[in-house]
């Protein structure tokens, strides 16, 4: 017997594309090996048609204006891609071979050498096909034929309720590529996923798991649990005298590669092997903002008779995690317990980050996470509607410190759970996500859907539905099942929204999580089960004012729109379109209802009359809204644990509810979040004609100790009120440090007249300043910026004088920009320091740098 480990041929790389008209082709003839097609498009893989297609200039790229609807003739063709590739066959042994598609969109036949190995109909799972007969020494070919998803749904029934299109229920693909009420349509086709041909002998590990069964600072248990495949076909293993005698090697290594815990010569037996790992004084995997996200190696190597087989090499973090739904006293919790850690989760939800998931550079997914955890965010939600995030999403939360709450792909919809092969699909989904993604130390939860139990409610009770709940049986008893099977060592949650009380619907404050579009959508709230929903479009009915009465348990869902950054809608829209109410503006909104933005703006800021003051107040509502109500439920921390705004990113250049636009640059409510998402936050409560409440949150593990300073002054500068506070607060707990009457810091001034800072004495936490009054209510002076920037070393100084310079913003024609501070407040004579980097080190054009604030000329 020869030394044979297991391998893999990467197939990734330049394929080549061509489209047919459906039926125009006999499919053999096009999988041909023989098929000569040296002038098909060159296309990358992983990547998609549409990406192809803009590289090679056959299409526009399609973010630019309406260039999106022009596309659609793509989801309407027969879609093929081809490459070839050599192999050396080694006849001595028996070797088996794998063809590995990590990603197809959606309904695909896969041909090798001109022969038909099978049929995939999930864009939202690897594919895994045996290719031991088909491959040959030498030249290989391989094609891919995708049909146009038409063909699959058009004869099915369609359903009372699927949001935005009622063909995607019986289609296995990212929910959003058929549009959203922040994305537009952009049905894709492709290989969106890496691709390779896997050889092996004798055995291999089919699945590795790990988990942390208990810890202490002295010792952690670490189970881990192979399951080992025969690759040899049963006329081999019906040949050989006797069995192999397989065995394998379990390791955890530190990040020196020092080994911390072992077990060696392990028995295979009956296609497992199983053994607990003892780690004395382990390194424990914390979120960031809670300690080190430590990252030891788990090492699993096969042998058949000491030879080598295969190897499993990956990172593992030594962590717990637990969802607690009741505290001490039995009272209702929704509660996140990180190595016996009650924690406060504070982030955000995750959509794909560009409509063309196949394109998307792994540098998009790390300059994400990353931005993640400046703003202070430590669990980022993978919304269903898009696609279970690709590996190295979860490599960058593992690696950074971000939890991760992962939907299963069912978003807003019923779906067909009494159809056999539809469950079988849907099954094998499931089941080969679990397997990929539950060694993640990021992973916190497995949650079954968005919105469907509590919209499905809704609906029915407003006649919208009148069919059976299809799709419960997923959530409910097929989900949970194979997770008891497969991955029992973290918490399932059915939906989100999910949890009633005493006949309260599933977004109900008292039981579970919570989605708050009260704000923004109008849903008044509290509703009871089986109640016909009732929505307020007015100013008071949409008002981030109503988040102060919103008590929820887990804010796992809420927000507000903000217009992209300038540079991001300039880029992308045709020469003169850019202004306020233009038909192009107006295409970069794809909400159901725009007169949600003007109500918001109209009660906070006033409406806008052109494109600055569009971008202006957008971003300070959506800012300020935002701090208004995190700063609330922080407040209120011994009962709410969570606040996760919807939404971290967006998928192209329009205007949503994200904090960081399409281009990575960031939004005022990035810059805000700095603060109010800090692990020490000082925060006002007050509403007009009330006292204002000052508050000091503290997640960190340490109680506080210190005082907090009150600041007062008037929209020039003058200080009018100073005071001292005591603070003297636990860890992880929030409290009123001290109530002021309005009379008593406004001197002779109007509250309109005034801004308020609090300041830190003694101990960390970031300054926050706040406006007594709306900004419609504020009549600001014009105020004046001198403006130095130092070239050499990438950085801009900003200097305020006359008045207090509202919202400061620094603009650059230029995507990807990092600035240390954004879109912030200087008092006259106070002077900020701003650095600006690009990610990948370049020089940036300073010489075009736009700074200015909403009081102030452009500097």
């Amino acid at each position: 017997m020869v030394n044979v480990r297991r391998s893999s041929l990467d197939l990734s790389g330049q394929w080549r594309i061509q489209h047919y008209e459906v039926g125009e082709k006999r499919a053999m003839d096009v999988a041909a090996a023989t098929l000569d097609d040296r002038f098909w498009i060159g296309a990358a893989v992983p990547g998609d048609v549409h990406g192809a297609l803009i590289e090679r200039g056959i299409i526009d790229p399609i973010y630019f204006g309406h260039n999106d609807a022009k596309s659609r003739w793509i989801e309407q063709k027969e879609w093929w891609y081809r490459t070839t590739f050599n192999l050396d066959l080694d006849t001595s042994i028996e070797e088996h071979f794998e063809l590995v598609f990590e990603g197809l969109d959606t309904f695909a036949t896969v041909y090798v050498n001109g022969h038909e190995a099978g049929k995939t109909a999930n864009m939202l799972m690897s594919h895994t096909l045996d290719v031991t007969r088909l491959v040959r020494s030498g030249w290989n070919s391989i094609a891919v034929r995708f049909d146009p998803l038409h063909l699959h749904h058009s004869d099915k029934e369609t359903f009372d309720w699927s949001s935005y299109t009622k063909e995607r229920p019986w289609i296995r693909k990212a929910a959003m590529n058929f549009g959203w009420d922040w994305g537009p349509r952009t049905v894709t086709v492709g290989i969106w996923g890496a691709v390779r041909l896997e050889r092996s002998t004798i055995a291999k590990l089919q699945h590795v798991y790990a988990r942390t069964k208990s810890l202490s600072n002295e010792q952690a248990q670490v189970q881990v649990t192979a399951d080992v495949q025969s690759v040899l076909s049963f006329r081999s293993r019906q040949k050989r005298k006797q069995a192999d005698i397989i065995t394998c090697d379990i390791r955890l290594l530190d990040q020196h590669g020092e080994v911390v815990a072992c077990a060696v010569s392990l028995s295979v037996e009956q296609g497992k092997a199983d053994v607990t790992l003892n780690v004395v004084h382990p390194r424990l995997w914390w979120t960031h903002d809670l300690g080190d996200p430590y990252l030891y190696t788990l090492e699993v190597t096969l042998y058949a008779d000491g030879i080598t087989l295969d190897r499993y090499c990956q990172p593992y973090g030594i962590r717990t995690i637990e969802l607690a739904l009741h505290n001490k006293q039995g009272e209702g919790r929704f509660a996140f317990i990180l190595n016996g850690v009650k924690i406060y989760a504070k982030g955000a939800n995750w959509i794909p980050a560009d409509q063309l998931i196949g394109t998307i550079p792994n540098s998009r997914y790390r300059e994400l996470v990353e931005l993640s955890v400046e703003g202070h965010m430590n669990m980022l939600r993978v919304w269903a509607g898009g696609i279970y995030e690709k590996d190295v999403f979860y490599d960058e939360c593992d690696r950074q410190g971000v939890l991760v709450w992962q939907d299963f792909a069912f978003a807003n919809a019923l779906f067909p759970d009494f159809n056999r092969d539809f469950m079988h699909n849907v099954q094998q989904e499931i089941e080969d996500n679990i397997f990929r993604l539950r060694n993640r130390a990021s992973l916190a939860m497995w949650c079954g859907n968005n919105e469907i139990d509590w919209l499905y409610d809704m609906k029915t009770a407003s006649g919208d539905i009148t069919s059976p709940f299809y799709g419960e049986h997923i959530y409910h008893e097929l989900i949970p099942e194979i997770l008891e099977r497969l991955d029992p060592s973290r918490p399932y949650w059915p939906s989100s929204p999910y949890g009633s009380n005493d006949g309260q619907d599933a977004n109900d404050p008292d039981t579970g999580d919570r989605h708050n579009w009260q704000v923004w959508h109008g849903s008044v709230y509290p509703r009871k089960q089986g109640e016909i929903p009732v929505l307020d479009y007015s100013i008071e009915g949409v008002t981030f004012k109503n988040y102060k009465i919103d008590h929820a348990l887990f804010s796992s869902e809420f927000g507000m729109h903000a217009s992209a950054n300038r540079y991001t809608l300039e880029k992308n829209m045709p020469a003169g379109q850019f202004y306020w109410g233009s038909p192009e503006m107006a295409y970069r909104n794809k909400d159901t209802n725009h007169q949600k933005g003007i109500l918001l703006m109209e009660g906070y800021t006033g409406i806008p009359r052109d494109i600055e003051e569009y971008m202006n107040f957008s971003m300070l509502t959506q800012a300020e809204g935002l701090r208004y109500g995190i700063e609330h439920f922080r407040r209120i921390n011994d009962r709410n644990s969570g606040a996760l705004v919807w939404q971290l990113n967006d998928s192209w250049p329009g205007t949503s509810w994200s904090m960081i636009d399409y281009e990575l640059l960031p939004k005022a409510s990035f810059y805000y979040a700095k603060t109010f998402f800090h692990p020490v936050l000082l925060s006002l409560e007050h509403e007009p004609e009330h006292p204002l409440a000052l508050w000091v949150v503290n997640d960190t593990l340490e109680e506080i100790r210190g005082q907090l300073r009150l600041n007062v002054y008037d929209l020039h500068g003058e200080r009018l009120h100073s005071s001292l506070h005591e603070v003297k607060v636990p860890a992880q707990s929030s409290m009123r440090i001290a109530s002021v009457e309005e009379a008593e810091v406004l001197g002779t001034k109007l509250a309109e007249e005034v801004m308020v800072e609090l300041q830190s004495e003694g101990f960390p936490a970031p300054i926050n300043r706040y406006f007594l009054r709306d900004p419609k209510e504020v009549s600001l002076p014009q105020s004046q910026l001198s403006v130095h920037v130092n070239e050499e070393q990438q950085s801009v100084t900003v200097t305020a004088s006359g008045a207090i310079a509202r919202m400061v913003k620094l603009e650059l024609p230029l995507g990807r920009t990092r600035f240390s501070d954004n879109y912030f407040d200087l008092i006259p004579g106070e002077s900020r320091t701003v650095t600006l980097r690009h990610p990948e080190m370049q020089a940036l054009p300073l010489t075009d740098l736009r700074v200015y604030a909403m009081n102030s000329c452009k500097a």
